[in-house]
């Protein structure tokens, strides 16, 4: 019988909250030290490309990529649990520490070179669990493609300010 089955409504419920819960946790403790936060007052002055993004964009896009990698991490657990799907769930929390490091570094260690270093690692930490994600649920491996579409481009984005600075 599959593990989706032997979950109750208010178990699977729970555990979709549990999932996006600890994804918006990440997202806090990353907004602890995001702009207009001290100390991070400095990345209004650092040099930026003129295709930065609007700093209005980063909270709409961010809700959205933790809802989505919750709901996508929520599938693989509701469908096969921690013992089946281990290696998937594993490198989903790898890629969540790095993912909350990397505010820590750029924003507030203000380490713009160590922060490009790491979002190369997070990059990859991301694309390591999205094809992990795709072998167990095509559904939840989709769900992950926006983070790594955007986490491509932030790469590039980090790299290009450090390059400037």
């Amino acid at each position: 019988m599959d593990s989706v089955l032997q979950r109750s409504t208010f178990q699977q419920i729970t555990g979709l909250i549990l999932w996006i819960g600890i994804c918006y946790f990440t997202a806090w403790t990353g907004a602890q030290v995001s702009p207009g936060i001290a100390p991070a007052e400095w990345y209004e002055t650092i040099n930026k490309p003129d295709w930065n993004p609007p700093g209005w964009l980063f909270g709409p896009v961010w809700t959205l990529l933790y809802t989505l990698m919750g709901i996508a991490a929520w599938t693989i657990w509701r469908k096969f649990g921690f013992d089946r799907a281990k290696a998937a769930l594993t490198f989903f929390f790898i890629q969540l520490i790095l993912n909350g490091l990397w505010s820590q570094i750029f924003f507030g260690a203000q380490e713009i070179g160590w922060a490009f270093f790491e979002i190369i690692l997070l990059l990859a930490a991301i694309i390591i669990t999205t094809f992990l994600f795709f072998q167990k649920s095509a559904p939840a491996g989709w769900l992950m493609v926006p983070y790594i579409l955007w986490v491509s481009f932030a790469t590039v984005l980090n790299g290009t300010i450090w390059w400037m600075n």
